[in-house]
Protein backbone atom coordinates (compact mmCIF):
# COMPACT_ATOMS: atom_id res chain seq x y z
CA UNK A 1 0.00 0.00 0.00
CA UNK A 2 1.37 3.36 -1.02
CA UNK A 3 1.49 6.30 1.32
CA UNK A 4 0.99 8.66 -1.63
CA UNK A 5 -2.42 10.11 -2.28
CA UNK A 6 -4.11 9.59 -5.66
CA UNK A 7 -3.34 13.24 -6.44
CA UNK A 8 0.37 12.71 -5.73
CA UNK A 9 0.44 9.62 -7.96
CA UNK A 10 -1.19 11.50 -10.84
CA UNK A 11 1.15 14.47 -10.42
CA UNK A 12 4.08 12.05 -10.48
CA UNK A 13 2.87 10.65 -13.81
CA UNK A 14 2.65 14.13 -15.35
CA UNK A 15 6.14 14.96 -14.07
CA UNK A 16 7.51 11.74 -15.60
CA UNK A 17 5.74 12.48 -18.90
CA UNK A 18 7.21 15.97 -18.91
CA UNK A 19 10.72 14.55 -18.44
CA UNK A 20 10.15 11.86 -21.07
CA UNK A 21 10.74 9.23 -18.37
CA UNK A 22 8.57 6.35 -19.57
CA UNK A 23 9.99 3.92 -16.98
CA UNK A 24 8.94 6.18 -14.09
CA UNK A 25 5.53 6.76 -15.67
CA UNK A 26 4.96 3.01 -16.05
CA UNK A 27 6.08 2.51 -12.46
CA UNK A 28 3.02 4.47 -11.33
CA UNK A 29 0.65 2.29 -13.37
CA UNK A 30 -0.90 -1.01 -12.33
CA UNK A 31 0.36 -3.87 -14.52
CA UNK A 32 -3.16 -4.35 -15.93
CA UNK A 33 -4.01 -0.64 -16.27
CA UNK A 34 -6.91 0.15 -18.61
CA UNK A 35 -5.94 3.15 -20.78
CA UNK A 36 -8.40 4.85 -23.14
CA UNK A 37 -7.95 7.98 -25.22
CA UNK A 38 -10.53 9.59 -27.47
CA UNK A 39 -8.95 11.79 -30.13
CA UNK A 40 -9.83 13.28 -33.47
CA UNK A 41 -11.10 10.82 -36.09
CA UNK A 42 -8.14 9.04 -37.61
CA UNK A 43 -5.80 9.85 -34.74
CA UNK A 44 -3.47 6.81 -34.75
CA UNK A 45 -3.26 6.56 -30.97
CA UNK A 46 -6.98 6.84 -30.19
CA UNK A 47 -8.55 3.81 -28.61
CA UNK A 48 -8.10 1.51 -25.65
CA UNK A 49 -5.13 -0.51 -24.47
CA UNK A 50 -4.44 -2.66 -21.44
CA UNK A 51 -1.21 -3.03 -19.50
CA UNK A 52 2.23 -1.50 -19.65
CA UNK A 53 2.94 -2.75 -23.18
CA UNK A 54 -0.26 -1.13 -24.44
CA UNK A 55 0.54 2.17 -22.72
CA UNK A 56 4.05 2.10 -24.21
CA UNK A 57 2.49 1.62 -27.66
CA UNK A 58 0.10 4.53 -26.98
CA UNK A 59 2.98 6.79 -25.89
CA UNK A 60 5.00 5.74 -28.92
CA UNK A 61 2.07 6.70 -31.15
CA UNK A 62 1.85 10.10 -29.51
CA UNK A 63 5.59 10.68 -29.96
CA UNK A 64 5.48 9.53 -33.61
CA UNK A 65 2.58 11.78 -34.59
CA UNK A 66 2.67 14.77 -32.23
CA UNK A 67 5.42 17.31 -31.67
CA UNK A 68 4.17 18.58 -28.32
CA UNK A 69 5.40 22.12 -27.74
CA UNK A 70 3.51 22.72 -24.48
CA UNK A 71 1.53 20.33 -22.31
CA UNK A 72 -0.03 21.90 -19.24
CA UNK A 73 -2.11 20.15 -16.60
CA UNK A 74 -3.84 23.22 -15.19
CA UNK A 75 -6.46 22.13 -12.66
CA UNK A 76 -6.60 19.01 -10.49
CA UNK A 77 -9.84 17.76 -8.93
CA UNK A 78 -9.19 14.87 -6.53
CA UNK A 79 -12.11 12.86 -5.20
CA UNK A 80 -11.56 9.56 -3.44
CA UNK A 81 -9.83 7.14 -5.81
CA UNK A 82 -10.33 9.46 -8.79
CA UNK A 83 -8.48 12.52 -10.01
CA UNK A 84 -9.83 14.63 -12.86
CA UNK A 85 -7.39 16.97 -14.59
CA UNK A 86 -8.15 19.83 -16.95
CA UNK A 87 -5.33 20.94 -19.19
CA UNK A 88 -4.15 22.46 -22.44
CA UNK A 89 -1.63 21.62 -25.12
CA UNK A 90 0.12 23.24 -28.06
CA UNK A 91 1.12 20.61 -30.60
CA UNK A 92 2.33 20.28 -34.18
CA UNK A 93 1.01 17.35 -36.22
CA UNK A 94 4.17 15.69 -37.53
CA UNK A 95 2.43 14.37 -40.67
CA UNK A 96 1.27 17.81 -41.87
CA UNK A 97 3.40 20.32 -39.96
CA UNK A 98 0.23 22.10 -38.83
CA UNK A 99 -0.03 23.43 -35.30
CA UNK A 100 -3.05 23.04 -33.04
CA UNK A 101 -3.97 24.06 -29.54
CA UNK A 102 -6.54 22.13 -27.56
CA UNK A 103 -8.07 21.90 -24.13
CA UNK A 104 -8.17 18.39 -22.69
CA UNK A 105 -9.57 16.39 -19.77
CA UNK A 106 -8.02 13.33 -18.15
CA UNK A 107 -9.65 11.12 -15.52
CA UNK A 108 -7.57 8.71 -13.46
CA UNK A 109 -8.55 5.96 -11.04
CA UNK A 110 -5.88 5.16 -8.45
CA UNK A 111 -5.95 2.08 -6.23
CA UNK A 112 -3.16 0.83 -3.98
CA UNK A 113 -0.88 3.68 -5.04
CA UNK A 114 -1.06 2.87 -8.76
CA UNK A 115 -3.19 4.10 -11.63
CA UNK A 116 -5.63 1.38 -12.62
CA UNK A 117 -7.64 3.30 -15.20
CA UNK A 118 -7.15 6.34 -17.43
CA UNK A 119 -9.62 8.09 -19.71
CA UNK A 120 -8.54 11.08 -21.76
CA UNK A 121 -9.97 13.25 -24.48
CA UNK A 122 -9.32 16.62 -26.04
CA UNK A 123 -11.05 19.20 -28.19
CA UNK A 124 -10.93 17.21 -31.40
CA UNK A 125 -11.82 19.98 -33.89
CA UNK A 126 -8.39 21.74 -33.86
CA UNK A 127 -6.55 18.41 -33.99
CA UNK A 128 -8.69 17.11 -36.87
CA UNK A 129 -7.87 20.21 -38.88
CA UNK A 130 -4.16 19.89 -38.12
CA UNK A 131 -4.03 16.22 -39.15
CA UNK A 132 -6.22 16.59 -42.27
CA UNK A 133 -4.37 16.07 -45.54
Amino acid sequence: MSSRTPLEVVQSVYAAFGRGDVAALLGDLAPDVHWRFVGAPGTPYSGSVIGHEGVQKFLGGVAAHDDIRAFEPREFFPGGEHVTVLGWEDTVARTTGRRFQADWVHVFEVKGGRITRFFGMYDTAPAAQAFAS
